[in-house]
């Protein structure tokens, strides 16, 4: 098949989270299975500046009659195949400071809804044959950014010459809380005709849902892990959207993340001062070597005995950030460590900076975001948490269990899908992986940190459980398996 991926980031050229993995990662996986996948991206510079031998392909126009350029060249990712890559040449709307979604003020742009319409356009644009030498079947589009692909492509099968067109659209949810919400007199820069803007359509209470149109128009829905499948068909995690989501539940497919053993692999991980691989913890040590140069690094003791609690995260009160606040006295109490990489709301990245500075041997914290220092966290940490209030898949926690930091994790999710509690029953089953605790409180919190400090305590068991979530798979090849079965379907 000839899928085209669209997105607005993509590993390892642009990366503000985890959908910039999976987009990296997905394509190389559907070509290893034999199909032809190219993506679609903005042109911000960092992917600009990284897609090779960039041509142009055509030129054409907005919806708001603005004139833009398409331009393909080629993504090589240190010896993967290259992955074929179209870039929308548009530096007035996305050559800009900030991230791509918000300015240096961390304010999202006025103009955010053309940024994103640009992306959804210009696929329905290749879907409508713009690239001569090669049109796609499948246009894949991930979260509200490219969410308008699958709504351009379905008025586009209503008009005119393109009554024919035979493209099948796919829409990924990554995470449903964050929708493109935009003020409804920007539905006229869109280029869609007036009934798009109905309950049956982008309309959101009176505002206009990238979201939604993703939602509604696509052919099939995934989303990254089937829990999380599950949870948004509910009002406690549906986000407004629950009924529409139970409504095309026939359509909706979870299909768990995976992790890209090429970038993510303590064996082979260049970031990593040795590399380690576990059958039953035989060849360990230089996981305890890269703890030790960790520690060190950070400014935090020396000490092989004490559990290193990592956390790889967005600052925000999702995450469950708070609960890990309320419990560093705990943690530092019983004899562990701390060290935080991350950014994000202003007073968490205060709290926390407050406390690294109050025992700054036991508790680091850097504020941002460092590739390499991630992969050293993972690396060397003991415990990785994620507490989350709610979790679409993560990768964090399989991130952690990849490298042997157990996650401690809330039951919720693709957490719940991936961390199996390390009680006596699945400890002597063999498929205890970390720690789970389910009321997203405090209390709950704090007695799985209870639980990780006694499990380091016992080596012995600390040691198999690590094994069995070092040997957890994770693999590609399963998850583009169950993509191409979705693509299939929103073909027929």
């Amino acid at each position: 098949m000839r899928i085209l991926q669209v997105s607005a980031e993509l590993f390892p050229l642009l990366k503000t989270g985890g959908l910039a993995d999976i987009a990296g990662a997905l394509p190389l996986a559907l070509m290893a299975e034999g199909q032809d996948a190219r993506v679609l991206l903005p042109g911000f510079p960092a992917i600009v500046a990284g897609v090779r031998d960039l041509a142009p392909v055509a030129d054409f126009n907005a919806p708001w009659g603005e004139r833009f350029g398409l331009r393909a060249g080629h993504i090589a990712i240190d010896g993967a195949p290259a992955i074929r890559a179209y870039v929308i040449d548009a530096p007035a709307l996305y050559d800009r400071p900030g991230n791509p979604y918000e300015d240096t003020a961390r304010q999202p742009y006025a103009d955010n809804h053309r940024r994103f319409a640009l992306l959804g356009w210009a696929a329905a644009q290749l879907a409508k044959g713009l690239d001569p030498a090669w049109q796609p079947e499948v246009v894949h589009a991930h979260d509200w950014h490219a969410a308008l692909a699958p709504a351009y492509i379905a008025f586009a099968r209503q008009a005119g010459p393109n009554r024919d067109l035979r493209v099948g659209t796919v829409f990924t949810v990554h995470n449903l809380a964050y929708q493109g919400i935009f003020a409804p007199w920007h539905f006229t820069d869109l280029g869609l005709p007036g009934p798009a803007f109905h309950m049956n359509g982008l309309e959101y209470h009176g505002q206009v849902s990238f979201m939604k149109a993703g939602l509604y128009f696509a052919d099939r829905l995934t989303t990254v892990s089937p829990t999380y499948a599950l949870e948004i068909q509910t009002p406690e995690q549906g986000c407004g959207l629950d009924g529409l989501l139970r409504q095309r539940s026939g359509a909706l497919t979870g299909i768990l993340n995976a992790v890209d053993d090429k970038v993510w692999n303590p064996a082979s991980d260049a970031a990593l001062v040795q590399g380690y691989h576990t059958p039953e913890g035989r060849h360990m040590a230089g996981k305890a070597r890269c703890k030790a140069v960790l520690q060190h690094q950070l400014g935090l003791a020396e000490r092989p005995d004490a559990p290193l609690f990592i956390l790889v995260s967005r600052l925000t009160e999702q995450k469950g950030l708070h609960l890990v606040l309320g419990g560093i006295d705990a943690l530092l109490a019983q004899g562990g460590q701390l060290a935080l990489l991350g950014s994000g709301e202003a007073w968490l990245e205060e709290a926390f900076r407050q406390r690294a500075a109050a025992a700054p041997e036991s508790v680091s914290v850097t504020i941002g975001y460092n590739e390499t220092l991630a992969h050293q966290l993972f690396g060397g940490g003991d415990v990785t948490l994620v507490p989350s209030l709610f979790e679409p898949c993560g990768l964090t926690q399989m991130y952690g269990l990849k490298y042997g930091s157990l996650p401690l994790v809330r039951r919720v999710g693709g957490l719940a899908d991936t961390v199996v509690d390390s009680t006596l029953e699945d400890m002597a089953s063999g498929e205890a992986t970390g720690f789970v605790f389910d009321r997203f409180d405090a209390a709950d919190y704090e007695r799985a940190l209870r639980r990780a400090f006694a499990l380091y305590q016992r080596a012995p068991d600390w040691r198999r459980v690590r094994g069995h979530a070092m040997r957890r798979p994770a693999d590609w090849a399963t998850a583009a398996a169950q993509y191409i079965d979705v693509y299939r379907q929103s073909m027929e």
